[in-house]
């Protein structure tokens, strides 16, 4: 073999970790990323108890209320819809003509144009989905705005032995919502979006081959 071509092919097996490892970081998705707390200003030594950024109401106790902060999210998601439908047609119709029996016109027989037509239709659909996800999940504050409420977002990725599971929250939180720890139900939460995914042999063999969904598309059956 070449020395050249040896080491271009030993440069390619050196670079091909490297780059999957980049694409595996770039994967990620910074929606659901961590936010870091914002210090507040240096407090000015004038003598005042209030200070901007460094008074919390003694009400308030240790209940998550700035960018950083940690809720956890009890997740109690439960959904079912059902739906049915049905329909029934009928239709039936006859003509019957009697032609004369003597004259010029007696041409056929009164049994040749007796015409009858019969239809119908049955048709019924039913339909049931439910859904249910229980667990918690750790998020932090992202933002405040101006009416105490809180955008909160946090992802949670376990590894396990058999394949990857990854849960991604994210949503509105009411401050009058959150408990004394710091916990509040998914129920709760305005323009939730909570996503579960998994990969691994398991995720795999729950999915049809790349084949089997290409005829399935194209199957006018």
């Amino acid at each position: 073999m070449p020395r050249r071509l040896y080491k271009i092919i030993l440069l390619s097996l050196l670079a091909f970790p490297i780059g999957a490892q980049a694409k595996k970081d770039k994967s990620a998705n910074p929606d659901y990323g961590p936010s870091l707390p914002i210090a507040p200003p240096p407090a000015s030594a004038n003598g005042a108890i209030f200070q901007i950024g460094h008074y919390s109401p003694l009400t308030s106790g240790a209940r998550a209320a700035r960018v950083g902060d940690i809720i956890t999210i009890n997740l109690v998601e439960r959904t079912s819809a059902s739906k049915s439908t049905s329909a029934t047609t009928g239709r039936n119709g006859s003509l019957g003509l009697s032609p004369p029996l003597s004259g010029p016109l007696n041409l056929i027989s009164a049994g040749d144009v007796n015409m009858s037509g019969d239809q119908s239709f049955t048709g019924k659909g039913e339909t049931a989905q439910s859904n249910a996800l229980s667990g918690e999940l750790s998020v932090t504050v992202a933002a405040v705005y101006p009416n105490g409420n809180m955008l909160v977002q946090g992802e949670k990725a376990l590894t396990l032995n058999r394949g990857d599971e990854k849960v991604q929250f994210t949503g509105i939180v009411r401050s009058a919502d959150i408990s004394v720890d710091n916990r509040v139900l998914s129920t709760r939460v305005a323009a939730a979006r909570i996503v579960y995914t998994g990969k691994g042999e398991i995720a795999r063999a729950s999915q049809q081959g790349w084949l089997q969904r290409f005829f399935t598309r194209v199957s006018p059956f």
